[in-house]
């Protein structure tokens, strides 16, 4: 059954749900950027072995998200959320005492599993068990908040880092779960509208056909791979392009804006249409950038970034609203977890490939994230609305 809750509880939920993902967002995922060079530096390391712990706490990540996603299912998710928190909170302070690679990597593995049971799948699946169908706006609203983890996570870090040092500014970062994110936590409702956990990621009434799973993975990996690769190496794409460091860096700027933005228009407008429309207009963006890039060299650096930002702010919220809207919400938490288990894994491996990708092509590295969003806007051209 699910609770019928007033507008304002609403909003409290979502405001508490989005603002504790923005510390998991800001504390995990964006702090590799910062911190990962004095890391290195301290424990006499190249900061490719840092990034490359990082790496496997993704791994680390898509090996726990089924059973993050099922565990909600059944119980609800404030417990798995505050868990998250203290698991998060762990692996930040292994980091912070580190003596020597063999506990940083430790301490990025648990990392890894904190984010494999607090980070948007486990925040979408919590909406999908307390609203049900009607869950689209709720996922929404989280992403519209979280989309600030960067705006506020790289600022928070370098402050903490130059007036402290990188091991407090982990500890810093700890201290924020306990005191602020695992509180917010706690607010959330504790049961779940939706009790049915299938025993596999494809059993939930009439199961979704096996093509459709394949395809609907399938595009969530390869947005992820784009996501993570632009993020990666957005500048020097830009610069290979013929733009300066200085338009490089303000076109990147850019995409934070572009993707809150994109996600107004999602709650806004685009909430009337069925997700498989935005998605599919969406999926689209990251290609059509590709080709103004090319074609126009260094006076498209800015078209570029406000069309493959726009279309990866909608991108995230469909990963939480499309099977929602496909599969139904039953047994929705485990099956988000299979279905992004692949994005995972590749998005741990972009960085690495398409910087490879960039130091041997130059600019035509474009054609091949441009070549993968195009694939995935066919398999979402593929699946159909129930």
């Amino acid at each position: 059954m699910i609770p019928r809750l007033s507008p304002a509880r609403r909003g409290l939920i979502v405001a508490a749900l989005g603002s504790s993902l923005t510390v998991s967002w800001a504390s995990s995922y964006y702090i590799p950027a910062v911190l990962a060079v004095p890391m290195a530096e301290d424990l006499g390391l190249s900061p490719v072995w840092v990034f490359g712990a990082f790496s496997m706490a993704m791994v680390v990540s898509a090996m726990v998200g089924p059973w993050a996603g099922a565990r909600i299912d059944g119980a609800g998710g404030r417990g798995v959320l505050m868990l998250s928190n203290l698991v998060f909170a762990a692996g930040l302070c292994l980091l912070a005492v580190a003596p020597a690679p063999l506990v940083l990597f430790a301490g990025w593995a648990v990392i890894g599993l904190g984010m494999g049971i607090g980070l948007y799948e486990a925040g979408f699946a919590t909406l999908a068990g307390i609203y049900g169908k009607e869950a689209r706006g709720p996922i929404t609203g989280i992403t519209l908040i979280a989309g600030f983890a960067s705006t506020v996570g790289w600022p928070l870090s370098g402050l903490m880092l130059a007036t402290w040092g990188w091991r407090e500014a982990c500890i810093g970062w700890a201290l924020i779960h306990l005191l602020v994110a695992l509180p917010l936590n706690a607010c959330l409702p504790k049961g779940t509208g939706s009790k049915a956990a299938p025993t596999s990621p494809v059993e939930d009434g009439p199961p979704p056909s096996r093509m459709a799973l394949g395809l609907l993975a399938f595009v969530f990996a390869a947005t992820w791979f784009n996501s993570t690769a632009m993020a990666a190496h957005l500048p020097g794409l830009l610069q290979a392009a013929g733009a300066s460091t200085a338009v490089a860096i303000a076109a990147g700027a850019l995409i934070g804006p572009a993707q809150v933005a994109a996600r107004l228009l999602e709650f806004g407008l685009l909430r009337r249409f069925h997700p498989l429309i935005s998605t599919r207009a969406a999926a689209a963006a990251h290609p059509l950038a590709a080709v103004a890039l090319v074609t126009f060299g260094r006076p498209a650096a800015y078209a570029f970034a406000l069309l493959h930002g726009a279309g990866n702010g909608i991108l995230t919220i469909a990963k939480g609203t499309l099977p929602l809207a496909l599969f139904g919400a039953g047994g929705y938490g485990r099956r988000i977890g299979w279905l992004n288990a692949p994005a995972r894994i590749l998005q741990a491996a972009a960085p690495l490939i398409f910087g490879a990708a960039l130091t041997a092509w130059g600019l035509s590295a474009i054609w091949l994230t441009a070549g993968i969003g195009l694939a995935a806007l066919i398999a979402l051209l593929l699946l159909k609305k129930p």
